[in-house]
Order: C-alpha cells, then structure tokens, then sequence
C-alpha cells in the first residue's frame, strides 16, 4: 500500500543558478498507477481485462477516489487502458505506440521547465481563445465547479492540483472539438507536475496558488464574456505568472506581439 508523503519544502521564488534539477516526491497518484503497470506488465491485468472500481481501489491502495482516478487518467495516457462509457477502465490489448515523456529523475530541470511552461502557453492560449468562442452554459458550470474546489483546497491547506487539472481539461472540453479535448487530456497529466509545483509552497502560506487562483478568475471571466481576444491574454499571463513566480522568464513573443526577450537556450 503506498505510503502518504510529507510535504514538500517551499520553492524558492529565485532558484540559484547552479540548481539543475527540483526535488519531487512521487505522488501518490504515480504510486497507484506504478503499482498498476507492474500488475499489467506480470501479466497479473490481462489484455481485456476489466480494472475494479474506484472505489474498490481506493480500498485496496488506501488512498481517495480522486488519486485512484488521477492514476488511471495516467495509465489511459499512456495507452495502457482504455475507459467506456458506464462500463469502467479496460486493460488494452496492445499499448499504444506513443508514450510522451517530459522529463526523467525527481523533478524537472530548470531549462525542461522553461520549455514546458512555452508548450502549455503555445495549448493553452489558444485553447482558451476558442473556449471563449465556443463555451456554453454547462462549460462554465464545469469550469466553476473546478475554480470551487481549489478554492476549498487553499482553504484546507491542502494539495488541490487534481481540481486545477481538470479546470484546464474542461476548458479544453469547451472548445466543442473531441481532438482538442483528447489532446488536452493526454498533455494534462504531463502538465500537471508543472502545475503541482505551485501547490507544494505550504512554507509560504499557499501564496503561489492564491495568486494562480486569481488568474484563473480572470481567464475564466474572459472566456464567460465571451471575449476571445482577452481570453488568450488572460491564459497567457497566468503561464507567465506561473513561470515567474518559479522564478523561469519566458520570452515576450509567445504573446504574438513580434517583441522577443532573449532567453538564453543552452541545453
């Protein structure tokens, strides 16, 4: 059964320089489906196999329903299932061939941070531009219900990360296109580890996710507005914000304005 980690140790808001790599513990979400893929890999899950419940291994594992299926929204990246509709995750028959890593070890470096942070600003923005366009009443609703959750989260002092993921999913899901939508599913659990960094400041009295909270109010009063335009602004400020407060620049011409700061790209 997975042991429950500590917290993690506060982020300085000016890394040093020579820093190369940020100290993660593993999730318990990575846990759960680690233990998973070894039991499919055994042979102990076959191929067609029906997985239990949540709830049955959320029992098993000792954890919540929501870390159970943050695990099996891993798994489901990386091909090794497959959920139905009302019927429940499956064992697929043969993994797929794509399986998107972006970095190895603890943690991400400084530099894969940087470039993940321009990924997400170059999804994201224009994501939240079509949203805006496109979102109905039932988006929004998702999309508050979200932004509550994290809420209660900064309230209890607790990791809300899984809440802040699936915002970003049902904004994805208000774009009314599937192949956005499934791209930002899959993209999600990599992003999400960017996003964590954000909640593991419990030594700074959760200042990074109040301010990353407010972002996301803004983002999504442009996008209820129906201000496309603004919306793409507002997603990009809080990746820019969220970068910064990392202490990672990113440069200005992701904000399509032709003005570029020069970040040095040494590998």
């Amino acid at each position: 059964m997975p042991a429950r980690r500590p917290h993690a140790t506060a982020i300085a808001a000016e890394p040093a320089a020579e820093l190369s790599r940020i100290a993660r513990p593993l999730r318990l979400s990575e846990e759960v489906s680690g233990e998973l893929k070894r039991r499919i890999s055994r042979g102990e899950i076959k191929p067609g196999d029906r997985l239990p419940t949540e709830k049955a291994l959320g029992e098993a594992f000792g954890v919540s329903r929501a870390v159970v299926r943050e695990a099996i929204a891993r798994l489901k990246a990386d091909g090794l299932i497959e959920t139905r509709q009302g019927s429940g995750a499956f064992a697929v028959a043969a993994p797929k061939a794509i399986n998107l890593r972006f970095w190895k070890g603890a943690g991400p470096g400084l530099v894969e941070l940087r470039d993940i942070f321009e990924l997400r600003a170059v999804v994201e923005g224009a994501v939240a531009e079509l949203a805006a366009q496109r979102r109905d009443e039932n988006d929004l609703r998702a999309m508050r219900e979200h932004l509550e959750a994290m809420d209660e989260a900064l309230e209890s002092g607790v990791d809300g990360t899984v809440a802040d993921d699936s915002f970003h999913i049902a904004l994805a899901h208000a774009t009314h296109n599937a192949y956005i939508g499934r791209l930002v599913e899959f993209l999600g659990q990599h992003f999400s580890d960017s996003r964590k960094l954000a909640w593991l400041d419990n030594n700074l009295q959760f200042r990074l996710p109040q301010a990353s909270q407010r972002e996301h109010r803004a983002l999504l009063d442009a996008i209820a507005r129906g201000d496309a335009a603004a919306a793409r602004r507002r997603a990009l400020e809080h990746l820019r914000g969220a970068a910064g407060r990392l202490g990672i620049p990113l440069a200005l011409d992701l904000d399509g304005n032709g003005l570029a700061t020069r970040v040095p790209r040494k590998r």
